[in-house]
């Protein structure tokens, strides 16, 4: 019975062992006090090797990186999110079109100012669909949180 049991564990072990999801892009997000009121938060994605993640503004097919910030009666929005990193473009025989993406390291900047002088956390979240050359994965949403203002 012992061996028996011992078998079915190891079965299972191997199984679970090569389900596991593929998780290719990792995010960090921080803020940069630039003054007293201005503040950039930076949202940065670093991807794996042969992966990469679609721009803002992409192409007709793919689902574009997004950014959604929960209100927040104490700063204001300044603009849009801005990317910086290599800006990639190419025609894509799955999607018929041309597509702007980003491969290995992007960081999505966005202003806010800063309405006072209190504490308080920006809240959002960052939905993204990554793709390699033979897949894209369904997309993915990371939720963050981030403390700005005060001493």
């Amino acid at each position: 019975m012992r061996h028996v049991l011992v078998a079915v564990f190891l079965l299972l072990l191997s199984h679970l062992a090569s389900a596991q999801i593929e998780n290719p892009v990792k995010w960090t997000f921080s803020a940069k006090k630039i003054d007293a009121k201005r503040i950039e938060l930076q949202m940065t994605a670093n991807i794996d090797v042969r992966w990469h993640i679609y721009a803002q503004e992409t192409g007709e097919g793919p689902i574009p990186t997004s950014f959604r910030f929960n209100k927040n009666p104490l700063v204001t929005f300044v603009g849009k999110v801005e990317e910086s990193g290599t800006l990639k473009k190419a025609y894509d025989d799955n999607f018929k079109t041309e597509l702007k993406y980003y491969e290995r390291r992007v960081n999505f900047i966005q202003q806010i100012m800063l309405k006072g002088k209190a504490a308080t956390k920006i809240k959002g979240c960052v939905e993204f669909m990554a793709c390699d050359d033979h897949q894209c994965l369904p997309s993915k949403v990371v939720e963050f949180s981030l403390s700005v203002g005060g001493k």
